[in-house]
């Protein structure tokens, strides 16, 4: 007899406006298993909410919908509070739907901890993206794959990774990364991987961001896994890949508080969070 296991399916709306005080929460909705919490930010930094998911981590069968959104004139940096981790599943696919918008004038950051798959996980990821023509957004998304650290690497299971990023209304940029078959062979090639055990996207959009590939391109100089960066359609795109996740980490949050400072003129350094 088969066993039905209790799956999450849950989420989380966290939309925050501008006004005459500065930034102000306008909206949130949370659901099991996810929280918001609001730490108190540092004087110079902006209003910042800080994901929480109580579970744990995700397991096979889990459902997430997350909507972030700033509004005109809105400044925000929003976080998580650890590493996400997706479980080996037992045959069904972990999902999860990320939007985020910015209005006129906004600015949003969305800079989460690493996604760590474990051998066996299916995440299945579908992230959207809408900035209106006056609006500024820094996103930055890390997986790492396998439980390095004990010398597990993701070998089996499914990874399908969706962008889709529109500016007015109209698409600007869509990728998509999938692994499923045959996955130590795609990551041990050297037009694949090439053994690296970690991946980044790192993306600046909004008016400004075509004047960030050259201080983005001195940061990734400095960087002890490989990266690159380019301007797509006024749009900075960085990627990364390392065979050692803790310093794709510091390449990624390297170039994030580089950006954050050289764009908006913020602190250059990422959320405290991420040294917790």
């Amino acid at each position: 007899m088969s066993v039905r296991l209790q799956r999450a399916d849950g989420g989380a709306e966290l939309i925050v406006a501008g006004g005459p005080a500065g930034t102000r929460l306008a909206r949130l909705y949370q659901h099991d298993p996810c929280r918001v919490l609001f730490p108190r930010a540092e004087l110079d930094d902006p209003f910042t909410a800080v994901l929480i998911t109580t579970s744990g981590g995700l397991a096979g069968g889990d459902r997430i919908s997350l909507a972030i959104g700033a509004e005109a004139g809105a400044t925000a940096c929003v976080t998580t509070q650890a590493a996400e981790k997706v479980y080996r599943s037992s045959g069904e696919d972990t999902r999860v739907n990320l939007r985020l918008t910015v209005g006129e004038g906004a600015y949003l950051e969305w800079v989460p901890q690493e996604t760590i798959l474990f051998d066996g996980a299916r995440f299945d990821r579908r992230i959207g993206i809408d900035v209106t023509a006056g609006g500024r957004l820094l996103a930055a998304e890390t997986l790492v794959l396998g439980r390095i650290a004990r010398g597990e690497r993701f070998g089996r299971g499914l990874l399908h990774d969706s962008w889709r990023v529109r500016t007015g209304g109209r698409l600007a940029w869509a990728d998509t990364l999938r692994l499923e078959d045959d996955i130590p062979a795609v990551l041990a090639h050297p037009a694949g991987f090439g053994g690296a055990v970690a991946q980044a996207t790192v993306l600046a959009l909004g008016p400004g961001a075509d004047t960030l590939l050259a201080p983005a391109r001195e940061i990734l100089d400095q960087a002890e896994g490989r990266a690159g960066a380019t301007c797509l359609g006024g749009m900075l795109i960085a990627r990364f890949l390392g065979s050692d996740a803790q310093f794709l980490r510091r390449d990624v949050g390297r170039l994030v508080a580089g950006l954050r400072a050289a764009w908006i003129g913020l602190p250059a350094r990422v959320p405290r969070l991420w040294h917790v």
